[in-house]
């Protein structure tokens, strides 16, 4: 099995694209990037209208702009954090410290666990405040698809956050935090201590002069 520290492989592999492309963690964080764009872009371009003898535009919730404004507000948000998560995941096995890993499993972990929540309370507002709209009077479509992406959502990041207990529980579990992966370690210096160093001449160095007879000894 290949050794690996909060949910990836040691520093010094080479990236592996499909890898990274097919682990479910990528998928989700992708699925999220899309469902907050139909969010954001729906209410965008279609969320807020106006009756013919009305200047102003109105939220198509309930003529609530708030509700728009939030929605659009998380929408963009968690568009932005799935881009920098992705890039992370990416450069994630190429730390060699596990305490900047932890701290971005942390990182993940809270803003995973904060936008399901706000996620959750963006789907309530919405579908509450379409309930109080009358369907003829504002793209029906358009409302449907941001409240049901909103709980699309709720789903993804919460298994988002699922996958980041998981990598946090496995490094500090196998690894603690003083683990640091030794494959950028530089390499241990020369030492002649050891079974290789400099052994002494068996042969005896007297203090005789040079060209001194010695006879043998028997």
């Amino acid at each position: 099995m290949q050794s690996s520290a909060y949910g990836a492989s040691l520093a010094g592999g080479a990236f592996d694209l499909p890898t990274f492309i097919l682990q479910p963690q990528t998928i989700l964080r992708f699925l999220s990037w899309i469902f907050s764009i139909v969010v954001f872009a729906t209410i965008t371009a279609e969320g807020y209208t106006n009756a013919t003898r009305e200047e102003d535009t109105k939220c198509m919730f309930n003529n609530n702009d708030g509700a728009c404004g939030f929605a659009v507000g998380i929408g963009v948000l968690a568009f932005l954090a799935c881009v920098v998560f992705l890039i992370l995941d990416a450069y994630f096995p190429q730390i060699s410290n596990a305490k900047d890993r932890k701290y971005i499993v942390i990182g993940d972990l809270g803003f995973s666990g904060v936008w399901t929540f706000l996620w959750f309370v963006c789907f309530c507002l919405l579908a509450n405040q379409w309930s109080k709209t009358k369907p003829d009077t504002v793209p029906a479509d358009a409302a449907r698809a941001a409240v049901a992406f909103s709980f699309f959502s709720i789903l993804s990041w919460g298994l988002l956050s699922f996958f980041a207990v998981g990598r946090y529980r496995q490094g500090v579990n196998e690894f603690g935090q003083d683990y640091r992966d030794p494959a950028n370690d530089p390499p241990a210096p020369y030492s002649s201590s050891g079974p290789t160093g400099y052994q002494q001449s068996p042969f005896p160095h007297g203090p005789q002069q040079p060209g001194q007879y010695q006879p043998p000894a028997y």
